[in-house]
């Protein structure tokens, strides 16, 4: 009974603050700069792939400078790479099976890649987000466009994250970040929570097409979203989590996006594509505020970023486009949840180190009397 209660007390917790609000200064700034710049040119349809690149700055929020940059340029790998295969699928028209099948293996890869380079946040959710995210929407400029804005905002996330440095000019000599050999023991456990995600993933997206949803990928990234958890517990949590936070974020883009007196006022109108691309720059800070504090307040505010880019890149009924992410977000948590039940094996990892960061013009510390 006291092991029911703590996992109760869990679910409300609010974890102890971690100067959060640099962290989410910086994915803000990263947001705010190039979404700002394509609303300026008159194209918010393209702010969705804008933001997934530019969310590499949610990772290696509380490393020194030059650990940082290297974890968010492993962490671009899997948000441009996602961006990349959903705008393939999306320029050639592969969606439906094509999408859950690609999207499937693509999650097994990235578990194994993610826990090979240890990505914090855990997992290959953001990059499978990004990848059906990409490829439920028509691509309205060159593939090669779209790929060259993800891929801009990325580097542009690289050098928040670094910015630092210019202003304290600290190095850490030697400091490296931790690998995962998988080997043995530890390479059968990654292939076996690797095996999670394709199974959870896959069978998510297929409840999707099989009931005719409009957007089955919200299936399969709430699916992979229990089981970035550290033990059983945690992941039932986060799918919890998943699940409430959603359904409060779904009330939050309902007043936002369903018509409402306030809504049909002339200045709101005739400004509303501007309105609802600077809140997907708020509500992004708001995410990563609670990011690491409490998984469930943090879907609050994310669940309108990914409506509110969505509307901007392919307008539909509202009502429609919250009451499939309620579902879809449902049916792939309960999805998640019930694989991390059925398949439980306890990961054992060895680590190493990897060899110090390299960046010869970087290296040189702060010297005396500077």
């Amino acid at each position: 009974m006291k092991s029911v209660m703590r996992q109760v007390h869990a679910l409300h917790r609010l974890e102890p603050a971690n100067q959060d609000h640099l962290a989410a200064l910086r994915v803000a700034t990263s947001v705010a700069v190039p979404s700002l710049l394509l609303l300026l040119l008159g194209r918010a349809d393209l702010i969705v792939y804008a933001v997934f690149g530019a969310l590499t700055g949610m990772y290696g929020r509380s490393e020194p400078h030059q650990l940082r940059l290297r974890h968010q340029s492993q962490a671009a790998v899997v948000l441009v790479g996602g961006v990349a295969v959903g705008v393939f699928l999306s320029v050639n028209h592969l969606h439906s099976w094509w999408l859950v099948a690609v999207e499937a293996v693509l999650a097994g890869v990235g578990s194994v890649y993610s826990d090979r380079v240890k990505l914090k946040p855990n997992g290959p959710f953001f990059g499978i987000l990004a990848l059906g995210a990409c490829a439920s929407v028509p691509t309205a400029v060159p593939w090669y466009i779209a790929l060259l804005i993800a891929a801009g905002a990325a580097a542009f996330s690289l050098a928040v994250g670094f910015g630092g440095w210019f202003r304290d000019r600290s190095w850490q000599p030697g400091a490296s970040r931790e690998v995962v050999l998988l080997r043995g023991a530890a390479g059968r456990s990654a292939a076996v929570h690797a095996a999670r995600y394709v199974s959870a993933v896959g069978l998510a997206g297929s409840i999707g097409v099989l009931s005719g949803s409009g957007h089955p990928h919200w299936a399969m990234a709430a699916a992979a979203v229990p089981l970035a958890g550290a033990d059983f517990p945690s992941r039932v949590r986060r799918g919890i989590h998943r699940i409430v936070g959603t359904f409060l974020g779904l009330a939050v883009t309902a007043v936002v996006l369903v018509p409402a007196p306030w809504a049909l006022a002339p200045l709101f109108a005739a400004h509303q594509v501007v309105v609802l691309g600077v809140l997907v720059i708020i509500f992004q800070f708001t995410t990563e505020l609670f990011m690491t504090r409490h998984y469930g307040l943090a879907m609050v505010s994310f669940t309108p970023v990914i409506l509110l880019m969505t509307q901007l890149a392919a307008p539909i009924d509202p009502t429609v486009l919250i009451l499939e992410r309620g579902v879809e977000t449902f049916v792939g948590a309960v999805v998640g949840i019930l694989v991390a039940v059925a398949v439980r094996q306890r990961i054992r990892q060895r680590t190493v180190r990897q060899p110090p960061a390299r960046f010869p013009l970087l290296r040189s510390a702060r010297r005396p009397g500077e």
